[in-house]
């Protein structure tokens, strides 16, 4: 299990872009890690399909993309024509790799399974997990969803605009907020501070 604040573990993994060594791959760059049940199921190609519509806004914010799901690399290349089919480009490949895991050992260390989703053998299914990873390479964001629901790429969006910002500023983010819009100062701010801070 990761939480918030810990350092992402430099996981070395097959993908559909060959081996990869977390941090090398990361670089200086912020990065979404991503879950899935399995390979050709439909909401995960829906979810696949939809990161890759959004991947301009990832890299716009400095986010690489990586996902997982517990098949095979060739499973997954078998998969990608199906995930291309719903993308509005049809490029034929996905700009992001997919990490290979059929053995299941990354979604059991990191606490992606859904208990109450069980595979055919009775296995919990992976949830869908998403890691927010810093250039720090701590980890910044968690959210679960379990294996019925899809999520939201916009709000994943959104989410990254305030760690951005709040990584960097004396801030915080009210609810619903969206890049551009009004915050708080932290109020751990003397008053003295936030004028010389906020002009």
């Amino acid at each position: 299990m990761v939480n918030l604040g810990d350092i992402f573990p430099n996981i070395r993994a097959e993908t559909t872009h060959g081996t990869i060594q977390l941090y090398d791959w990361m670089g200086d760059s912020w990065a979404i890690l991503f879950s899935h049940p399995a390979d050709f199921t439909p909401v995960c190609t829906t979810e696949l399909a939809r990161a890759e519509d959004k991947a301009a806004e990832f890299q716009k914010r400095n986010v690489k993309m990586i996902a997982l799901s517990c098949d095979s690399v060739d499973s997954h290349n078998g998969w990608t024509p199906d995930v291309d089919s719903l993308t509005c480009q049809k490029k034929g490949k996905l700009s992001f790799p997919i990490i290979a895991d059929p053995k299941r050992e990354l979604a059991v260390k990191f606490g992606m399974l859904d208990p109450d989703e069980q595979t055919k053998e009775g296995l919990p299914l992976t949830a869908r997990c998403v890691f927010i990873i810093g250039p720090d390479k701590k980890v910044k964001l968690v959210i679960l969803y379990p294996a019925t629901t899809g999520r939201n790429f916009d709000e994943i969006l959104r989410v990254i605009d305030s760690l951005q910002l709040t990584a960097t500023k004396k801030v915080a983010t009210p609810v619903d907020w969206k890049h551009g819009e009004k915050c708080m100062v932290l109020p751990s701010v003397s008053a003295d501070e936030a004028a010389k801070l906020f002009p």
